[in-house]
């Protein structure tokens, strides 16, 4: 009790050991009620799994039913399931909030930013619409969204902020995997933003090397394809070696997964350097122009290389 007499010496003949070892108790107390409460919110903007969980009320065409969730200065996007499928920061509409979907825009890392504007995106898969709106308002770019679930569409332009269409901004309602083999859409990419889940959020929707192969197509010869590559039941490197065997194993660049689990891979239609100082002093860039943590993502992005 050596170290016990001399705090109570110090902080004053009034306190008891008792007091000290009450103090004590309280402190590891708040500490860890801090963490729990921590712990709440961070699972408050990611999936959660829920055992026993009612199947998702369909519409019609079998689709789910589209609903959404306010809580507190956050909106959710919901398919008749638990799962969040995208979401909204309701005093920030036209911001990106989520670490995964910031990291979607990655490809602005190796693109002239002052030609931006000037480019084609496509998002195949709207969600909340979070990556449509930025590339449209805050990036200006000519932008095409294809979502296959017409609710979806409806809720993003009641709830979520999603501009009507105009001369830059086209939302089709279409299947993803039949708009990238059309012959029309094959070289006009500059940007595609891959983000396809159903209402369980348990693998890519699409997932297949053939897929893949039709993405490529879309491209034109300086295009990106970003992909979040999420899912209980997915397999991250079965994924990343279909896209690989379509891309080449020079191709692609990956993010660490974050904390929810989302692994975002960018592929190039032609392989691009990886130099870490161009990349550093291209994302200051980006974070003067944009509400984008660009420096951050540099601690999480390396080249992919399979071994064959």
């Amino acid at each position: 009790m050596d170290v016990m007499n001399l705090l109570i010496n110090k902080l004053g003949a009034n306190l008891t050991a008792n007091d000290l070892i009450y103090g004590f108790i309280v402190c590891l107390v708040a500490i860890w009620m801090g963490i729990s409460l921590a712990k709440k919110q961070a699972n408050t903007y990611k999936p959660q799994s829920h055992v026993g969980a009612v199947a998702p009320e369909l519409g019609n065409g079998n689709l789910p039913l589209v609903n959404h969730v306010d809580y507190g200065d956050m909106r959710f996007l919901h398919l008749g399931t638990p799962w969040v499928q995208g979401s909204m920061k309701i005093s920030k509409p036209y911001e990106i909030h989520l670490e995964y979907v910031q990291r979607m825009m990655g490809w602005l890392l190796v693109t002239d930013l002052d030609q931006v504007h000037r480019l084609q995106a496509m998002q195949l898969g709207l969600g909340a619409a979070s990556l449509t709106k930025f590339c449209h308002l805050q990036l200006g770019m000519h932008t095409t969204a294809v979502e296959l679930n017409p609710q979806v569409i409806d809720t993003c332009r009641r709830w979520f902020n999603l501009p009507d269409d105009n001369a830059k901004l086209q939302v089709l309602q279409a299947d993803a995997g039949v708009i990238a083999q059309r012959d029309e859409w094959h070289g006009k990419i500059d940007v595609l933003q891959v983000d396809l889940y159903d209402q369980e959020a348990a693998y890519p929707a699409l997932d297949s090397e053939e897929f893949y192969a039709n993405c490529r197509q879309l491209l034109n010869e300086q295009g990106c394809m970003v992909v979040n590559l999420y899912g209980r039941e997915s397999n991250l490197q079965s994924s990343i070696n279909r896209i690989t065997k379509v891309f080449g194993n020079y191709a692609l660049w990956a993010f660490k997964p974050t904390t929810a689990g989302n692994s975002i891979v960018m592929a190039f239609r032609t392989p691009r350097t990886f130099d870490k100082s161009a990349l550093l002093a291209q994302a200051q860039k980006i974070q003067t122009r944009w509400p984008l943590p660009a420096t951050k993502w540099l601690k999480a992005l390396a080249p992919v290389r399979i071994n064959t």
